[in-house]
């Protein structure tokens, strides 16, 4: 029986604060590249994976998280951490997948993977994109999360005026194009000069600033909207929802998509004023792109054809080999990607 060496990420313990390239171990264990006949398994080489912030709360000892939703739940260490990816079918016992087809579904940090069955994989047409496109922004955790939350949470009119937290990362960046082909009016924040000029130069951006170059969010956000905020995507939590929320006009309309800054320090949550949301009437609802499966194969067409056309522009942060998952993951909290950030499994 013909055996490969799979190489994996796993975690040493559980994590508590932010991440360190120490917490991490990569392990090699020897693989069978044969599946058990009858069984539904299918032995998969996984392409290319993702990195999100969201997996952080998987490796803590005790989060809400892990007992909202499968996907959330809770890392052990020491075994294989799964994520979303793309891979090629290397051996399989199960009916509707076949050897060397592609697909994209829940996979590990890993070169090798053995699904179970195939319910959280279909098989991949990458339709002439790149095949990162579909974990970014054709993905589920980037473009879907986007889409959704933007056009289902939202719910954007024409004219309405937009912030966009972490308006570099992979959700924010799309946030902030799909709004302004809505003919929104679309402000972003992101912590470096670069990435304020790449949303404005490239991305189309209205307006962007450093967040960290302010020293009053609450003043900030009012000189970017002299009048009001309709509509907040947020991606940050913390002091940034508080100054957007003082910000926000009748009927306004928040997403709350993710708490990257709350992630590592859970001393202190957002703490938005509730008179301003009760006699402002906002909306403040949270929301998984899970809850909006139903809408993956209009986004997909919708998007594409915006790809085709030159109208929505993808950012990808790529890293390569499975020794750098760790430092790219850790890079997360610090604001070193751009865009989605995965890692390829080829050197």
């Amino acid at each position: 029986m013909e055996m490969v060496s799979n190489e994996y990420v796993t975690i040493k313990a559980h994590i508590e604060g932010a991440p360190k390239e120490s917490d991490f171990e990569l392990k090699s264990a020897p693989l069978s590249v044969a599946v058990e006949s009858g069984s539904n398994h299918i032995l998969v080489k996984c392409l290319t994976v993702s990195i999100d912030p969201y997996q952080l709360n998987r490796m803590k000892s005790h989060s809400s998280s892990h007992e909202a939703i499968s996907v959330a739940a809770e890392i052990t260490p020491g075994e294989p951490i799964d994520a979303y990816g793309i891979g090629r079918v290397v051996a399989s016992g199960h009916p509707e997948f076949a050897k060397n087809e592609l697909v994209v579904g829940l996979l590990n940090w890993a070169e090798y993977c053995v699904v179970q069955d195939g319910n959280m994989l279909r098989k991949l047409d990458p339709m002439g994109f790149p095949l990162s496109y579909h974990l970014g922004v054709l993905g589920p955790t980037a473009g879907l999360t986007a889409y959704a939350g933007f056009f289902q949470v939202c719910k954007p009119k024409n004219g309405e005026k937009v912030f966009v937290s972490a308006a570099a990362g992979s959700v924010g960046s799309l946030v902030g194009q799909y709004a302004k082909l809505c003919g929104c009016y679309v402000v972003g924040c992101a912590g470096t000069r670069d990435k304020v000029e790449l949303l404005k130069e490239k991305l189309g951006f209205d307006n962007a600033f450093n967040y960290k170059e302010e020293c009053d969010l609450k003043l900030a956000l009012k000189r970017y909207f002299p009048d009001g905020i309709d509509i907040y995507f947020d991606n940050v939590g913390g002091e940034m929802l508080e100054a957007a929320v003082a910000n926000m006009n009748l009927h306004g309309r928040v997403a709350a998509c993710g708490a990257i800054s709350e992630y590592t320090d859970g001393r202190r949550g957002a703490a938005p004023k509730m008179v301003d949301i009760i006699y402002r009437r906002i909306t403040i609802q949270g929301f998984l792109s899970a809850d909006y499966g139903n809408l993956l194969s209009g986004f997909i067409s919708t998007t594409s054809d915006h790809l085709r056309a030159g109208r929505i522009k993808a950012l990808e942060d790529i890293s390569r080999g499975m020794e750098s998952i760790a430092p790219a993951f850790v890079g997360l909290f610090h604001g070193h990607n751009i865009g989605k950030n995965h890692c390829s499994s080829s050197r």
